[in-house]
């Protein structure tokens, strides 16, 4: 891994300076305990779970000891915040955190995600949901979907069993191994429930659409030896349609927003030809009984096909229990399944390049005719998802006589899901029923009518289309054990230490439909994907107080991590974490941590299958020979033998997919903040915090054209791209036999930014009142996707992929009163240019957003309490921006619905 020198430096330096001050003392050596912070982070201020004083771990460390502070920034959203949110998924509390940037699956979002069609995922800095890491109750989750995935669908998780999420902003591989490189996200579900807990809510758009139906039973007993619970989870959501949010695509004409669309209408559209097959007059649209000129007012408008909320439905079961098997040895288990379906609408597909000819009886003219597009709107297609994830973790843990603590646990992970597409057009049988010399002959084949809208028959749709039908899953192992306790005093305190190790095995495959494999199907050519890899790791963690009870130093404490990973893929790696907690009096605390972070290669990136395609490619050493002859391509074309007349245009077999030889890609990780309990303030806390953190051999495709250019313009050949491995061009005719797009580790990634985060607790008579606000302030954001490329610049922008606004907020407000309790929610996103549209055109930017939601809850009875709620009080609707086609406006940022309505319940027995 790459070491951050000056950094580390700077750690080191303050450490020895630490243990100096510790060596001249002459204190004896005693029981100092260090004051807990009064927050971690706003929503974890408040928490009752940070005021206790029993030995836990909070994520980010494996050693448990009563000091709960952390080094890195962190947020922790308890049940009682999550349900002041009106949430009711994992998503929606993690997507609203003013962190989380880029794409990530919702169900607004209408895109293809990692885990399928409907799954959603947490993307902390941007950074992409594969490089967060997410843990249940501490451990690894499987990743889930529709097959071979790389990340956890959250919908796995019933949130009426969570007892807090705790969200570390900061790498942590040292500690938990691969994939935690922009953080952490550890969702820690109830220890207990004893009685009868049921909850149901309903609620639904102003509009009358988007309704929501969620019910909960938990049922548990707690014991003398031991205690259990079993939760039962219900969520349906329905679809809200697009036409009813956005009525239409837009586009600008003469400086105003117009309805625009497709050019594939449903009726067909295209030229007639004379005998030499040669185009007459204009463009003509098709009706069922002749034809009309075609406008650009013509054009179909495909937003409805579409949702704006993707319907959902979930079951969950979740199962947990714990028996003290002895005084000293505790067995624990956990077990959950989740059933998870979807069906999303999709545009029908379009067939182009067919001939009619005249003499066809569904031709009514006396002229051949080209069809140049025709969506078939009468076999409309629809995407069904069906996933079901199993996890079962069973263990053991328990003290030694010496206070150490321990833990053992196998944990166990199962992922099938079917992915099926309604009415996809097989090539063949389409060449089939369009070749009317044949099918007009043939009484087993009937001839496809495209004369406009209407005129396929469900026999003529029947022959050529088909459900297309895909499956995979995922499976993943793990076998866990772990030890931590306190070694011996220091004059600033006890010092602890953690070590554990882990075996994992993950498993992925995917299985395309077979008429896509072969390439029948009228989708992209698809190659099965199977792979397994193993992980084994030890790692060893450390707390050491250095300082206690001197001026401006009441403590200061170290914490270091290392951790030795070796994967059978690609070998092995080690990766390390240093913090630096400098508690200068009670009010003012100073942090920083430095650490190196991986992820690992994914099934997919690994194991997809290499496929060879003829692809668009531009040749640097076309017409060389005219360049600048002080040029490097010049020169390197002319060192390289290529023929001076050499002259390329069009494609190059070229191929394509996943790479076995990937490596990890490494991360450097730096923070820094402060901590400050206000003291001529009572009751409020600040963080502060900047983070910087550099990825070095992303993994991602550099097309054909930008590698062969990378190559020639550098210096004698120098650039990586110039290998065999990349490309070969034959000696004598100078083309380019070989050429590959294969996955590769060629990008770097740097992100910056500042965190800030306040809590102010308040008592005004019998009113108490609690206040949060977290911001958010994104720096820089820089993509260069491989050595020499240009630098993207991603801070402030919004397009394909979210939004990278520099500005994100999140204002959290509840009063409280004996039984009642109203809180208000402010939520900010900043303004943002698009990506890709021209300055100046309409929707080349977007404004900031500001969203209101708010809540009331009342409890009628000591076991009965109702909360009715408004998300989005002010009906605010989505901004417009040019990139981004769906709804017209960017659905993984932005809410669509509008503002709702919901009522919910809770009893307790």
């Amino acid at each position: 891994m790459r070491f951050s020198f000056s950094r580390v430096a700077l750690l080191v330096s303050a450490t020895l300076c630490s243990f100096i001050s510790v060596a001249s003392s002459d204190i004896e050596a005693n029981d100092i305990e260090v004051n807990s912070m009064a927050t971690e982070s706003i929503a974890a201020s408040h928490s009752p779970y940070l005021k206790s004083m029993e030995k836990i771990s909070i994520t980010g460390s494996r050693i448990k000891r009563e000091e709960i502070t952390s080094t890195a920034p962190m947020a922790v959203f308890t049940a009682d915040d999550i349900a002041q949110m009106g949430a009711t998924s994992v998503d929606a509390v993690l997507q609203r955190m003013s962190a989380s940037a880029g794409f990530a699956g919702n169900q607004t979002n209408a895109y293809w995600t990692d885990g399928g069609y409907g799954s959603t995922q947490v993307n902390l800095r941007g950074l992409g949901v594969n490089r967060t890491l997410v843990l249940l109750n501490g451990r690894r989750m499987v990743n889930s979907g529709t097959g071979a995935n790389s990340s956890v669908d959250l919908n796995t998780i019933p949130v009426s069993v969570i007892e807090r999420i705790e969200v570390l902003k900061d790498g942590a591989s040292a500690v938990y191994g691969a994939d935690a490189v922009a953080g952490v996200v550890n969702i820690i579900t109830k220890d207990q429930i004893d009685g009868v807990e049921f909850q149901a809510r309903t609620g639904m758009t102003e509009q009358g659409d988007g309704e929501q139906y969620q019910f909960d039973l938990a049922v548990g007993k707690v014991g003398e030896r031991g205690s259990g619970y079993i939760a039962l989870s219900y969520d349906k959501t329905d679809a809200v349609e697009m036409t009813s949010r956005a009525p239409c695509p837009l586009t600008e004409v003469d400086g105003e927003l117009v309805c625009g669309g497709s050019t594939a209408l449903p009726g067909g559209r295209g030229y007639f030809l004379d005998e030499n097959g040669n185009s007459i007059g204009d463009e003509v649209k098709l009706l069922p009984n002749g034809s009309d000129e075609y406008t650009s007012s013509d054009r179909d408008n495909y937003f409805e096909y579409f949702n704006a909320v993707q319907p959902n439905e979930r079951f969950n079961v979740f199962a947990s229990g714990e028996y003290d098997l002895t005084d000293n040895v505790q067995l624990f288990t956990e077990a959950m399944y989740t059933h998870r379906s979807s069906t999303l609408p999709a545009t029908p597909q379009t067939v182009s390049g067919i001939t009619i000819p005249s003499w066809h009886e569904s031709n009514p003219t006396e002229n051949d005719f080209l069809l140049n597009s025709r969506r078939l709107a009468e076999a409309p297609r629809e995407f069904n998802i069906e996933t079901d994830t199993w996890r079962v973790v069973a263990g053991l843990q328990g003290d030694l006589d010496n206070g150490w603590q321990w833990d053992a646990a196998v944990n166990y992970g199962s992922n099938r899901g079917s992915f099926e597409v309604t009415n996809v057009i097989n090539n063949t049988r389409l060449g089939e029923a369009t070749d009317y010399d044949n099918c007009s002959v043939d009484p087993n084949i009937p001839c496809a009518d495209f004369w406009g809208e209407g005129s396929l028959t469900p026999e003529m749709l029947d022959y050529f289309l088909f459900d297309m039908m895909s499956d995979g899953g995922n499976e993943q192992l793990s076998l866990t054990a772990n030890l931590t306790g306190d070694l011996w005093q220091l004059p600033a305190g006890t010092m602890s230490f953690a070590t554990g190790i882990e075996h994992r095995k993950e498993k992925g495959w995917s299985n395309p439909d077979p008429l896509a494999i072969i390439g029948e199907a009228n989708t992209s050519q698809q190659d099965p994907i199977s792979g397994e890899y193993t992980a084994d790791e030890v790692y060893l963690e450390a707390y050491i107080p250095l300082l206690a009870d001197k001026p401006l130093a009441k403590a200061v404490d170290l914490t270091a991590a290392v951790r030795y990973s070796h994967f059978d893929t690609f070998g092995s790696d080690t990766n390390y974490k240093l913090g630096l907690q400098w508690m200068l009096n009670d009010q003012l605390t100073l942090r920083t941590t430095q650490s190196t972070a991986f992820r690992v290669p994914n099934i997919p990136e690994l194991f997809g299958g290499i496929s060879q395609g003829s692809m668009n490619t531009t040749d640097p050493c076309s017409d060389w020979s005219q360049l600048d002859s002080n040029s490097n391509r010049f020169a390197n074309c002319q060192a390289a033998g290529v023929p001076m007349d050499f002259n390329h245009e069009g494609t190059i077999l070229t191929d394509r997919g996943g790479n076995a030889d990937l490596q990890p890609e490494e991360a450097d990780t730096f923070t820094v903040g402060v901590v400050w309990d206000v003291s001529f303030i009572e009751g409020l806390n600040v963080t502060l915090d900047y983070y910087d953190i550099k990825i070095e051999n992303a993994i991602n495709s550099v097309n054909g054209s930008s590698k062969l250019a990378a190559c020639y313009d550098s210096a004698n050949m120098s650039h990586p791209f110039c290998s065999d491995e990349h490309f070969i061009r034959d000696e004598q005719t100078g083309e380019i036999t070989y050429l590959q797009t294969q996955l590769g580790n060629a990008a770097t990634e740097e992100v910056s930014g500042v965190d800030l985060a306040m809590f102010y607790q308040k008592d005004f008579g019998e009113f108490t009142t609690n206040t949060s606000f977290e911001v958010s302030y994104l720096d820089e954001y820089n993509l260069q996707t491989y050595e020499g490329a240009p630098v993207e610049k991603r801070a402030g922008t919004i397009g394909y992929d979210g939004s990278y606004t520099k500005w994100r907020s999140n204002l959290y407000f509840d009063i409280a009163k004996d039984d009642w309790r109203f809180g208000y929610n402010i939520q900010y996103i900043g303004e943002a240019d698009d990506q890709y549209a021209a300055a100046g055109d309409i929707g080349d930017s977007v404004d900031a957003v500001t969203y209101h939601n708010t809540q009331l809850y009342y409890q009628l009875t000591r076991s009965l309490g109702f909360t009715a709620g408004i998300d989005n009080l002010f009906d605010k609707q989505a901004p417009y921006h040019q990139s981004y086609t769906d709804g017209n406006t960017n659905t993984m940022t932005y809410d669509l619905m509008g503002r709702r309505y919901y009522l919910a319940l809770k009893w307790v027995m």
